[in-house]
């Protein structure tokens, strides 16, 4: 397979890693990003990569509550200029509303139901497409419900480019809850606890750390013990329990939880454009092709 330069610039992005080594890498796995990651990671070349770190589509992340249900939603635009449009802000507010009050169970479903100026969800976002002049879609939410014994963390950030919502179970201390969101912001773990990590993610990483270690030279009798030593690192860094708090680094998330009588129930951590690729144009070229066709 041809390896472009796209591909290599996408591979550094994502590692940290050299040109030259991103360019060996994707060599050597044929063009696969994971399998090229792996290999440099193995060679110790480059940490730990977040399949969803491509960051592209712009728009807006956002949070709703109401009494115990909340919902934390994205809607994205073309550019971040419509973002920060006064029209396209009341639209994320409005199918905010929407969605907490109706809790549909999918965006196909959402987008069918009506809305109490009567138009459907569908029909809404297509005026205010049609007013903002951009392309603009609902791309996911979650509507999550809580009891009276449970808080709310509710964290934007940046204005609405990060959005987490999280439920401490065993406390009503909104506060703690939000600042709980906060580090989820800050340091964007995968999972709640170690025992939410599937056994096949946690074998692969234990494989990718063995490798790691016989090519860092270190004897296999030793290998075992290091590579579980540098997997208990693996879940600080995808454990949010696991994980020094941001407020607190003397303190574990797990600490300050338990310091409110509470648990984590749930997370989630929504950041614009997560997963999605954006589309690069080459503003110079496109200039060009203008003044030629002239």
């Amino acid at each position: 397979m041809a390896i472009t330069a796209q591909m290599v610039k996408e591979l550094r992005e994502k590692t940290g890693a050299g040109m030259l080594d991103c360019k060996k890498a994707l060599t050597e796995s044929d063009g696969d990003m994971d399998k090229a990651i792996d290999y440099l990671r193995e060679k110790g070349i480059a940490k730990a990569a977040k399949k969803a770190d491509r960051i592209a589509a712009e728009g807006l992340t956002s949070i709703s509550t109401n009494g115990n249900d909340a919902v934390i939603l994205e809607v994205n635009s073309e550019t971040d200029f419509v973002a920060k449009n006064e029209g396209f802000q009341t639209l994320v507010k409005e199918l905010a509303e929407h969605l907490l009050k109706n809790k549909p169970a999918t965006v196909e479903e959402a987008l069918t139901q009506t809305m109490e100026n009567g138009a459907t969800v569908d029909a809404h976002i297509n005026a205010a497409i049609a007013k903002i002049g951009e392309k603009l879609s609902l791309r996911r939410f979650t509507v999550v419900s809580k009891t009276d014994n449970d808080a709310f963390g509710a964290y934007l950030h940046m204005g609405g480019r990060i959005s987490v919502l999280t439920v401490l179970e065993g406390t009503t201390e909104a506060d703690a809850a939000k600042d709980v969101s906060m580090h989820i912001a800050a340091l964007n773990p995968k999972y709640v606890s170690r025992d939410q990590v599937s056994q096949e993610e946690v074998e692969h990483e234990r494989q990718v750390l063995t490798q790691q270690a016989l090519n860092e030279g270190k004897p296999e009798n030793i290998v075992t013990k290091m590579v579980e030593g540098r997997l208990g690192k693996y879940f600080e860094d995808v454990c949010v329990l696991d994980q020094a708090f941001v407020k607190n680094p003397d303190q574990k998330v797990r600490q300050f939880v338990e310091s409110k009588g509470a648990t984590i129930r749930e997370f989630i951590r929504y950041e614009v454009g997560e997963g999605i690729e954006k589309r690069e144009d080459n503003f110079a070229e496109e200039v060009m092709n203008q003044v030629n066709k002239k």
